[in-house]
């Protein structure tokens, strides 16, 4: 992999403007946050400045590419929608009811923050884990 400073932002933040226009996303708060990122971390991107390496995945989200994209562009790929991992052969449906997929994703990310987070309230643990179900879902993973 190539060092932060070899990296090839202003290739992202082209391509990071292009699909954002043709998604007819606006670059506003209320995009942003929909993704998980302040505004501020957005316009970063599309000015090909540097965030951190964990908000990258947020961003494949709002670009609807899908998870590692934006690092793939980095190191000078080419990112892959989701729309082409939804229709490629080589992915498989779960037979499994999404009830089901779901609980089981729940319960494994509950039992490891269970095991990293200690200290941490039940409740707490339940909604991060809830969350995390979500946004796997909604980024078509599970």
């Amino acid at each position: 992999m190539p060092r932060a400073d070899e990296r090839d932002y202003e290739r992202l933040a082209t391509l990071a403007r292009r699909r954002r226009a043709e998604l007819g996303l606006a670059l506003n708060d209320v995009n942003a946050k929909a993704g998980g990122l302040s505004n501020r971390t957005w316009q970063r991107v599309e000015k090909g400045l540097p965030i951190r390496e964990t908000n990258y995945v947020k961003v494949d989200g709002l670009m609807k590419w899908a998870p590692g994209s934006c690092l793939k562009v980095l190191d000078g790929g080419d990112p892959v929608t989701v729309e082409d991992v939804a229709g490629a052969p080589s992915v498989q449906k779960s037979p499994l009811p999404q009830d089901v997929i779901d609980k089981n994703a729940l319960d494994t990310v509950q039992l490891a923050l269970i095991a990293t987070a200690k200290g941490t309230p039940a409740e707490e643990i339940r909604a991060m884990s809830e969350r995390v179900v979500q946004d796997l879902r909604e980024r078509g993973l599970i």
